[in-house]
C-alpha cells in the first residue's frame, strides 16, 4: 500500500498549520468519545487510544482534561458524526468526515468547498466504494513472521504488513482495530505505535497539476478551515516532503 496512510496527515499539515485547530478537533473528538463511551480510558479502549493519539500530536493535557471533565458533566454539546464524500479537483475523490451540532450548517460548509473550487459533493457511497476502511498500526518490530502470526491466532483478518527497514506497517479491516492492537500489545509488550488509526486509504491513486493543483489547495484550505472539519481522505499522490 506504499505508506499510502500518510497522504492525509501530509495533505492536512501543509495545509492547516495552526496548532489552534489540531487541539480543538481533538478535545471535540475526546470529548464525544468519552461521553458515549465512558470517561474511564481502562474501560474505553477507544478513549484510551485517542488520548494516546493526542498525546503524540503533542496536545496538552489540559485540553484532554477538560474535555473529559466535560463529557464527565453530561452537558454540553450534542454533536453527531456525519460523513460526505465527493469528487475534488482534478478527477480526484474525497471523504469528509465530521462532528457537528448543526447537520444543516456543516452540509453547507463542506459543499460550499466543493462548489468553490468547480466540484461536486456527491451521495453517500459515491466514492467510497474506491476506498479501503482500515484499521492502520505502524510500529518497530524485526519479525514479520511472528507479528503475523499473532494476528492470525488472534483470528484477525489482516489484510497487508509492509516492512520498511524494521518498520511494520499493518492493515487489517477497521472492524478488527481493537482486536489487532490488543493481540499485538499481549504478544509483544508496551508497543509504540507510530501510527495507530482507523482511514480510508486509496485503491488508486490520480496526481493533480497546473490550476487543477491550485484548486485542490484550495479546497484542502477550505476544509481544513471548518471547526466541524475532523479529517479529510483523498487519493491525490503528493510529492514526498
Amino acid at each position: 500500500m506504499g505508506r499510502a496512510y500518510q497522504n492525509r496527515k501530509d495533505s492536512m499539515a501543509k495545509t492547516s498549520n495552526m496548532k489552534a485547530r489540531v487541539y480543538s478537533r481533538y478535545g471535540r473528538e475526546i470529548y464525544v468519545c468519552a461521553k458515549s463511551g465512558g470517561i474511564d480510558p481502562n474501560g474505553n479502549l477507544a478513549l484510551r487510544s485517542l488520548i494516546e493519539r493526542a498525546k503524540k500530536e503533542q496536545v496538552p493535557s489540559h485540553v484532554i482534561e477538560k474535555a473529559i471533565d466535560k463529557a464527565k458533566g453530561g452537558a454540553g454539546e450534542d454533536y453527531a458524526r456525519a460523513r460526505y464524500e465527493g469528487f475534488a479537483p482534478g478527477g480526484s475523490m474525497a471523504i469528509i468526515d465530521c462532528l457537528t451540532d448543526n447537520p444543516n450548517r456543516t452540509f453547507g460548509d463542506v459543499r460550499l468547498a466543493f462548489t468553490k473550487t468547480n466540484c461536486k459533493i456527491g451521495t453517500q457511497g459515491s466514492v467510497s466504494h474506491m476506498f479501503d476502511h482500515l484499521a492502520i498500526l505502524v510500529f518497530k518490530h524485526a519479525d514479520e513472521e511472528a507479528v503475523l502470526e499473532a494476528l492470525m491466532e488472534a483470528d484477525v483478518d489482516v489484510t497487508d504488513i509492509e516492512n520498511e527497514n524494521g518498520i511494520l506497517s499493518v492493515f487489517a479491516p477497521h472492524t478488527d482495530y481493537f482486536k489487532a492492537k490488543q493481540a499485538l500489545q499481549e504478544s509483544f509488550g508496551d508497543i509504540d505505535f507510530e501510527v495507530d488509526e482507523i482511514q480510508f486509504v486509496p485503491q488508486s491513486y490520480t496526481t493533480v497539476s497546473g490550476d487543477d493543483q491550485m484548486l485542490f489547495d484550495k479546497f484542502m484550505n477550505m476544509l481544513n478551515d471548518l471547526e466541524d472539519v475532523q479529517a479529510v481522505y483523498h487519493n491525490v499522490e503528493l510529492p514526498e516532503s
